[in-house]
C-alpha cells in the first residue's frame, strides 16, 4: 500500500491506497470538521450512535496501517470516498454543511441526467473545457467514449462481466493497436493513477477509437471468444499505425500528457 497525505479544509488527512482506490483516515476527517480536542473519541461516539440507529456505514469502514505522528504505523478506521461522504452526511457540524449542500448538488444533478441523459454529456464536456481542453480534442474524446460504450454493450452480450474482465480485454486491444501495454503506456507518459485516455493525444485517441470500433464489429461476427475478438480488433488499428509510422517517421505513441502546461498541451494538440 501507499501512503499519503490530502488536505482537507487546510487540514492533513491521512490515506492510504487499499484495493487501487484511495481511503481516508475517518478520525482525521471527523477531526477537520469538528475541530474536536479528541477525534478519536469523536469517532468511537459517532460510530456506536450510527450503529445503534442501524447504519451500515459503518460496516464499510476497514482498519489500515497507516503513519502515526511518531512515524510508526497503526491499524485505523479507514474509508473509500463514498463511503467517506456518508459518514460527513452523519456528522452534525457547521463545517460539513458545505459539503452536504454538494452532496445533494451531485445527488440532484444525477436525477436530472437519468431522466435526461444528454445532460451528463454537456456536464462532461464542460468539465473538460475547464481543463483546458481545446474543442477538437473534446470531440474526439467524447467520440471515443460513445464508442467504448458500444463496445462494453457488445461485450455484455457475450457476458463479459467485472472490471478485471474488462481491464483485460482493453489490454489485448491495446497492446495489438498501439504495441504497448495501458500500464507501460500510463508510465512513458508518467502517469499514476490519471486516466489515460485523458492524456492521449489527438492520434492516439483516433488509434484508440479504430481498434475498439473494429473489435465491436468483429465481436458482431466472430464466432471466437472476445479475447480472440478484441486481438483482432487491435490488429487492424496496430497495421494502420505502422502505415502511418512508415510513411511519417514518426511514432504514434507519445510521453506527452496534459499535467505539463502550456507548452505540452500546445504540442499535443498540434497548435504552433
Amino acid at each position: 500500500m501507499e501512503t499519503s497525505l490530502a488536505v482537507f479544509k487546510g487540514k492533513k488527512i491521512r490515506r492510504t491506497l487499499h484495493n487501487d482506490e484511495w481511503w481516508f483516515s475517518v478520525v482525521d476527517v471527523c477531526g477537520a470538521l469538528t475541530d474536536s480536542i479528541d477525534a478519536g473519541a469523536y469517532w468511537r461516539k459517532l460510530k456506536q450512535r450510527l450503529k445503534e440507529e442501524g447504519s451500515e456505514v459503518v460496516t464499510f469502514c476497514h482498519g489500515l496501517k497507516i503513519p502515526a505522528t511518531d512515524g510508526k504505523y497503526y491499524e485505523t478506521d479507514c474509508a473509500n470516498a463514498e463511503t467517506m461522504f456518508r459518514i460527513i452526511q452523519s456528522v452534525p457540524s457547521p463545517k460539513a454543511e458545505p459539503f452536504k449542500r454538494w452532496l445533494a448538488k451531485v445527488g440532484y444533478e444525477r436525477v436530472q441526467e437519468i431522466e435526461n441523459p444528454e445532460l451528463a454529456t454537456k456536464r462532461t464536456r464542460a468539465l473538460y473545457k475547464a481543463k483546458g481542453y481545446s474543442d477538437d480534442w473534446i470531440e474526439k474524446r467524447m467520440r471515443g467514449i460513445a464508442i467504448r460504450e458500444e463496445l462494453t454493450d457488445e461485450w455484455k452480450k457475450r457476458e463479459v462481466r467485472g472490471k478485471k474482465e474488462y481491464e483485460i480485454l482493453t489490454a489485448e486491444i491495446a497492446k495489438a493497436a498501439f504495441g504497448i501495454t495501458p500500464d507501460n503506456h500510463k508510465k512513458l507518459k508518467g502517469l499514476k493513477r490519471e486516466n489515460l485516455r485523458d492524456h492521449m493525444t489527438d492520434l492516439e485517441l483516433i488509434f484508440s477509437m479504430l481498434g475498439e470500433a473494429a473489435t465491436t464489429e468483429i465481436t458482431r461476427v466472430d464466432v471466437h471468444e472476445s479475447k480472440t475478438a478484441a486481438g483482432k480488433g487491435g490488429d487492424v488499428a496496430g497495421k494502420a499505425r505502422k502505415d502511418l509510422e512508415k510513411k511519417t517517421g514518426k511514432k504514434v505513441v507519445s510521453s506527452e500528457n496534459y499535467l505539463t502546461e502550456p507548452e505540452s498541451r500546445k504540442r499535443i494538440e498540434g497548435k504552433k
